[in-house]
């Protein structure tokens, strides 16, 4: 686990004004991504406030050498999985040298450099941060398997008698991972109501969003060698914000009995930002106590120091912004608003389970939690708990409503953590727009 040091000191300051008081990148943030500044091309960079630090310029003018050299390099491309390879003692490098560079007692010469190091983030195009090789994604979090599994079986078990045993996942669609801001077609599909005889092929009538975290891989694995679950947590080299696009009646026709499959694979969103581990080390707590009568996990899963402190404290939440209140200038409507505490496995215990069989993972594959809802509704994580499976519409603000999302509705995400005495550290917005089906 990351440790506490001099970068987490909510007192120090950043002579890049914006991020002095800024709700998700501060000084003691520093996250990673790949962007392209208005005339160039896609490179490294570090968000500080309202700015990205461009990395591979601070190395030309000499001011990312010694330990923090080998990550500074490993930015310079058009991806980060380099740097994602080099793990925690590399990224660590790399983070104190940055604190450093943008700390508000930098020498002048440094500071002088600022139209060269750093450019206005609104200027810049984001991309992801990794070429992705494989995703999977999990269903970790168990409020939200609860709420399915009552709307779908009423009559029967929420849950599958698996689910406490092993964190439940299934291989996702890495080629249609995209970040946040672009457009999301609504897919077509096969779907079937239950008073239908037959299916059609059409636009998803119950498109959805699923409120999830997104968790990048670092150092990879052999094949044929499983992560003991006490090291796990070395091999995760960041977080950020996914939403994991569903078409629910897609989804309801075609999952029996091998799981998802067109109904999630035509785009995933995720926020643009890599939040390492070392930032988030104030905000790492205890794993919840599973409750009296859940089985205890089985040794391959078990690890004292993960129980102890493998969770996070990230408030989550997500909004709505349709074209009609986009139009009217009205604000985003708030659907719900939650925490990543409520997970049910730790991200250490889902990669420990993922290669617990042989899989090998590669530097920069791309886990997704499962979606993450609270005990109460003011917590659910989607459409389909909120508006019970269709039968309760959402009232907004503008007058409209919603059951599921309409063309020009825009799903914005936005995850932070807050703690007393302590710097906040946000994930940015993941945000995403529907527009209309492929037509022929």
């Amino acid at each position: 686990m990351a440790t506490l040091d001099r970068t987490h000191d909510a007192a120090r300051q950043s002579w890049v004004a914006s991020a002095n008081g800024h709700a998700d990148f501060p000084l003691q943030n520093l996250p990673l991504g790949v962007f392209s500044p208005p005339r160039g091309g896609p490179r490294g960079g570090i968000a500080i406030g309202d700015m990205i630090l461009d990395v591979p310029a601070c190395r030309r003018h000499g001011l990312l050498a010694g330990a923090s050299e080998a990550a500074a390099d490993a930015m310079a491309g058009g991806t980060l999985n380099a740097l994602l390879a080099l793990g925690a003692p590399a990224r660590t490098a790399l983070r104190h040298a940055v604190f450093d560079l943008l700390a508000g007692n930098a020498p002048a010469a440094i500071q002088a450099l600022a139209p060269d190091i750093l450019h206005r983030a609104a200027d810049c195009a984001m991309h992801l941060p990794a070429a992705i090789g494989d995703y999977t994604d999990f269903y970790a979090g168990i409020q939200h398997a609860l709420n399915v599994g009552h709307l779908m079986r009423p009559d029967g078990a929420a849950l599958m008698p698996n689910y406490k045993y092993l964190p439940v996942g299934y291989h996702g669609r890495a080629s249609s991972v995209r970040p946040s801001g672009l457009p999301v077609r609504r897919p077509n599909g096969q779907r079937k109501r239950a008073t239908e005889d037959a299916p059609s092929f059409g636009p998803s009538r119950n498109l959805d969003y699923e409120l999830e975290m997104g968790v990048w891989v670092g150092p990879g694995t052999a094949l044929g060698e499983p992560v003991p679950i006490g090291d796990a947590s070395a091999r995760i080299s960041g977080f950020c914000l996914l939403n994991d696009w569903s078409a629910r009646d897609i989804q309801g026709w075609e999952y029996q009995p091998l799981g998802p499959f067109l109904a999630k694979n035509f785009h995933t969103t995720v926020s643009p930002w890599i939040v390492t581990p070392e930032a988030l080390a104030p905000f790492r707590i205890a794993q919840t106590p599973r409750p009296a009568g859940d089985p205890a996990p089985l040794a391959h899963l078990f690890d004292a120091t993960d129980q102890a402190e493998g969770a996070l404290d990230v408030q989550l939440e997500a909004l709505l912004l349709t074209r009609a209140m986009r139009e009217s200038n009205t604000p985003p409507h708030r659907l719900s608003i939650g925490n990543a505490r409520h997970l049910y496995w730790t991200v250490a215990q889902m990669l420990a389970h993922h290669t617990s069989n042989g899989c090998d993972l590669r530097p920069g594959d791309l886990f997704g939690t499962g979606t993450i809802s609270a005990p109460e509704d003011t917590g659910w994580g989607s459409l389909l708990e909120i508006s019970r499976a269709g039968k309760q519409p959402v009232a907004l603000p503008s007058g409209e409503s919603r059951t599921f999302l309409e063309d020009g509705d825009e799903i914005i995400l936005r995850g932070r953590c807050t703690r007393a005495g302590t710097a906040p550290v946000g994930f940015g917005e993941c945000r995403g727009t529907i527009v209309a089906a492929h037509t022929n």
